[in-house]
């Protein structure tokens, strides 16, 4: 690439889902009429918060933008195939195509892991791993892709591929979409609400969020993330001390919250089925760390119904005068277009037909995030709803990486002992030798009358015991 030629175009759209975590960041969009911008809440979360400033200086944001070679790691049960083939695949998931990898630090003795690879490293047996060097040539850009803001791409993605549904199938989709949205539309518009500043009675938002995932399954993300941004950042244990001393925000509260709400994370790690009530939350995060759970409640809330309103509208709206009981799809599109490109994004993953629409649908944004990352500069995009250490291998990056199997050595450090020669192939693996495709899904060529039913009112109604 030629450093002195203009930087190419980038697409707006995928701009806009990328947190900037740079020393003069760019504001996220937001829609009008909330009680506190996303500046506000970007002051506050790193001002007031005991583990904030780690949004500003983290290890990771340093090695991203240190123009240094970066070291990752990836675990793996494909190993021998990976191998046989000396071809390496992209990944779909929350880094949209990337392969999903944790930092790692060089010292004297060995690469050191951040504290979500030794979290992979405990806690994936028969896995192996590779270790990569990427050299970015040149500092990137601390931006971090938010897939909790991806809903205007998966809108997008999903207009212009309409063709590859039939047309029954494309008013079920529409349907199933409008209808779970106006059957959740009481919680929604109290989320709203809360974002406007009518914050509600103590632990009533978060019971009516544990009801309506069932319907609209995007918001278990949204109530995940802010969980599990609130225990890294409050966190005031021994062990979030020791990540924070090293520069990290500790992983592990967030994880342990995630495989004791749900009993099935293990198998696939689905936060459509993170819904406690505001009760069980309270008495998970006391089982994590006791002393975090007086503000939990409060936190989470206003966070939640703010994270919503930013994901789920068009910047152009007015956040106080939008409502939700009797949407359709056209003013949806306008109006919120964030909220129906996540919940067409649920429904076709759920869809019987998925594993033939998925290399359609699913490759297509994972070659436009990969265009975005290139022409931006970024070999290793991260999780930017919060750099918490999760972070990508660019397969499309031109100068490749190196990779090599490593071992780990009794105090932790990986070493690597055996380069791999491999091409990465910027295109999806099958959906087959995936987690979500183990788990769920079986090729199937015709789609049924029932292909995205709304979900039973007695579940909607358990939904919050959960």
């Amino acid at each position: 690439m030629d450093h002195d030629a203009p930087p190419p175009a980038v697409d707006p759209a995928w701009e806009d889902a990328h947190t900037d975590y740079g020393p003069d960041p760019r504001p996220g969009p937001s829609p009008r009429g909330l009680a506190a911008s996303d500046a506000d809440w970007r002051s506050f979360l790193e001002n007031d918060t005991p583990n904030g400033w780690l949004l500003r200086s983290s290890t990771l944001l340093e090695t991203l933008t240190s123009g240094r070679p970066i070291h990752l790691m990836h675990t793996t049960t494909y190993l021998e195939s990976i191998r046989a083939s000396r071809q390496l695949y992209q990944a779909a998931g929350c880094l949209v195509g990337a392969l999903y990898c944790a930092p790692l630090i060089l010292e004297p003795a060995g690469l050191r892991p951040h504290n979500l690879g030794t979290w992979l490293l405990d806690n994936k047996p028969g896995t192996h791993t590779i270790v990569f060097e990427v050299d970015p040539g040149r500092p990137m850009p601390a931006e971090g892709i938010d897939y909790l803001r991806l809903g205007g791409v998966h809108l997008r993605t999903y207009l212009d591929h309409q063709a590859f549904l039939t047309a029954v199938e494309d008013d079920q989709i529409r349907r199933a979409a409008v209808e779970r949205i106006r059957q959740a539309s009481e919680c929604l518009d109290l989320l709203l609400a809360a974002a406007c500043g009518t914050i509600p009675p103590a632990g009533h938002l978060l019971d009516r969020l544990a009801v309506a995932v069932n319907a609209v399954p995007f918001l278990g993300y949204l109530y995940f993330e802010a969980a599990a941004e609130y225990l890294m950042l409050h966190s005031t244990s021994r062990e979030t001390a020791a990540c924070a001393q090293a520069g990290e925000l500790n992983n592990r509260p967030y994880k342990r919250l995630a495989f004791t709400a749900v009993e099935t994370m293990g198998h696939l790690f689905d936060l459509a089925l993170f819904r406690p009530g505001h009760a069980r939350l309270q008495e998970l995060i006391g089982r994590i760390e006791p002393g975090l759970v007086p503000g939990a409640v409060d936190y989470i809330s206003r966070r939640v119904a703010h994270l919503f309103a930013c994901a789920a509208l068009d910047p152009g709206a007015d956040a106080t005068t939008v409502t939700f009981r009797e949407a359709t799809f056209d003013a949806l599109a306008r109006t919120a277009p964030g909220l129906l490109g996540q919940m067409l994004f649920r429904l076709l993953r759920t869809s019987p037909r998925y594993p033939q629409l998925f290399p359609i649908i699913e490759q297509a944004k994972a070659t436009a995030a990969s265009a975005y990352w290139n022409a931006r500069g970024i070999p290793t995009p991260f999780n930017g709803v919060i750099p918490k250490g999760e972070i990508g291998l660019n397969l499309a990056w031109p100068a490749g990486a190196r990779a090599w199997v490593a071992d780990t050595c009794r105090r932790g450090l990986l070493h690597p002992v055996e380069e791999l020669e491999l091409t990465f192939v910027p295109r999806l693996a099958d959906l087959r030798e995936t987690a979500l495709g183990r788990a769920r899904f079986t090729l199937t060529t015709g789609a049924r009358a029932d292909a995205f039913p709304l979900p039973p009112a007695a579940d909607v109604a358990a939904a919050a015991n959960h």
